[in-house]
């Protein structure tokens, strides 16, 4: 088992970075420095010791994903987009066999069962504004703010996904990392094929005029 140096412990500070009282924009990917509170590492029930790393990235993981959750669920009543619905379906089913697997490594752990960044928006999660303007959109304009979100959070995901690659040290959380970071690559690219500029064949639901 690796050492925790002074560079493990600096990535579990980056890794719980980012929370703000005020809103984010959703493209940003920037983590302003914080300071971590203290993770304790605990034995598995085999034995295998989490670090700071370790708890510091699942207990993010979780808070990001429970938060993007919300917003891939308001898709079927926001577009009739065949590619956009099968995408979201896509995600969200990744996202949530990510979030089960989460959950169970921290019960592993000992970890607290309190969410460290309840209330906290971060890079990579939609503030409740932002919600706000997705529930008034549909079609187009939907899209656009979609595609934005996820973006923002798939490419946090990656970021500290590959930090808890380089940095853990408990193998299932190490694992899970690198299967975040194959979906999110996969994910990323396929928004890619997705133009919110160009209206699908199918059609989506005309745009409806959003206050504020």
């Amino acid at each position: 088992m690796r050492k925790p140096t002074a560079f493990t412990l600096l990535i579990a500070v980056l890794l719980v970075a980012g929370c703000a009282d005020g809103p984010q924009d959703a493209a940003s990917t920037a983590t302003p420095p914080v300071t971590a509170p203290p993770v304790t590492a605990a034995p598995t029930p085999t034995g295998t010791a989490f670090n700071p790393t370790d708890i510091a990235w699942l207990q993010l993981t979780v808070a990001m994903t429970e938060r993007l959750l919300p917003v891939l669920d308001l898709v079927p009543a926001r577009t009739t987009d065949p590619a956009w619905r099968r995408t979201a379906t896509q995600v969200a089913g990744t996202r949530r066999a990510d979030l089960d697997r989460a959950r169970r490594l921290l019960a592993d752990a000992a970890a607290p069962t309190t969410n460290p960044h309840e209330g906290h928006d971060m890079p990579g999660m939609a503030t409740a504004q932002e919600m706000t303007a997705l529930r008034a959109a549909s079609g187009q304009p939907f899209h656009r703010l979609l595609v934005g979100h996820l973006r923002a959070h798939l490419a946090q995901s990656v970021r500290i996904a590959t930090a808890e690659q380089q940095n853990g040290v408990q193998p299932a959380t190490v694992a899970l990392a690198e299967a975040v970071v194959r979906s999110g690559t996969a994910d990323l690219e396929r928004l890619d094929h997705l133009d919110p500029a160009e209206p699908s064949i199918a059609g989506s639901a005309p745009p409806t005029t959003r206050g504020g």
